[in-house]
C-alpha cells in the first residue's frame, strides 16, 4: 500500500490524472451492461421481443444473438439524443479538462435522469422515495440515481408487459379457434400448435408483424 502511495506521489501530475482516468473508464466499461440494461430503452425492447416470439411458438426462431442485436441496434437509435447530449456536456470538456469529475457526473446524469423521468410512473417512483426515507426532492436534478433507476427499471418492465399481453391476444385466438376444430373433429391426440403455428406465421407475415412491432417500440418512446 505504502508503494502504491509512492507511486502517485513521485508521479508526474499529468500520468496521474491519465492513470485515473483510465480506472474511471475500466469501471465504467465494467458497469456498462448494468447501464446498458436499466438506465435505457433496451429491457423494454428486449421483452416485448421475447413476447413476440413466445407468441408465435417458433422456438429459437429468431435466435437470441438476432434479438438482442436488434434490441441494441434499436436502443442506440432511441438513445442517440440523450448520448449526444451527454458527450457534448460531460464527456468532451472532462476530456478536455474544462471542468471536474464531479461537474461531469452531474452534467452525464441529468439527461438520462430526464429521459427516465418520462416513461417512470409515479407510483413506481414515490415507492423508492418512501422507503429510502430520504427527503422529497424538489427538482428532477435533486433525485438521486439510485432511486430513478429501479423505478425506471420496473416502469419499463410494466409496460413491457402491458405491450406483450396485447401482442399475444390474436396468437392466442388463433390457438383457440384450432384447438376447438381439432377436438370437434375427434382429432384429440394431435397437438394444436403444431396445426396453428403455420397459420400463426402466415398471419404475422401477412400483416407484415415485424413492422407494426417495431412501430409500436417506437411510438411507445
Amino acid at each position: 500500500m505504502n508503494d502504491f502511495v509512492q507511486f502517485f506521489s513521485d508521479s508526474d501530475p499529468s500520468n496521474v490524472s491519465t492513470s485515473i482516468k483510465l480506472m474511471l473508464l475500466l469501471t465504467v466499461l465494467s458497469l456498462a451492461p448494468s447501464i446498458l440494461i436499466l438506465m435505457t430503452s433496451f429491457a423494454r425492447i428486449i421483452i416485448i421481443l421475447s413476447f413476440v416470439r413466445t407468441a408465435l411458438a417458433t422456438g429459437q426462431m429468431p435466435p437470441n444473438q438476432v434479438l438482442v442485436g436488434l434490441a441494441l441496434f434499436l436502443t442506440f437509435f432511441i438513445m442517440a439524443p440523450t448520448l449526444q447530449e451527454v458527450n457534448k456536456e460531460a464527456l468532451t470538456p472532462l476530456f478536455n479538462e474544462e471542468i471536474t469529475l464531479d461537474e461531469a457526473y452531474e452534467k452525464a446524469s441529468a439527461p438520462f435522469k430526464e429521459f427516465m423521468s418520462k416513461h417512470t410512473r409515479q407510483k413506481d417512483l414515490e415507492l423508492f422515495l418512501r422507503y429510502s426515507e430520504a427527503e422529497r426532492p424538489e427538482t428532477l436534478e435533486d433525485i438521486p440515481l439510485t432511486i430513478m433507476v429501479p423505478a425506471f427499471a420496473i416502469s419499463e418492465i410494466k409496460t413491457a408487459f402491458q405491450i406483450g399481453f396485447m401482442i399475444f391476444i390474436p396468437f392466442l385466438v388463433i390457438d383457440m379457434i384450432v384447438a376447438s376444430v381439432l377436438m370437434s373433429m375427434g382429432m384429440m391426440m394431435l397437438p394444436p400448435v403444431m396445426i396453428s403455428l403455420p397459420f400463426k406465421i402466415l398471419l404475422f407475415v401477412l400483416v407484415d408483424g415485424w413492422y407494426l412491432v417495431m412501430k409500436s417500440i417506437l411510438q411507445s418512446f
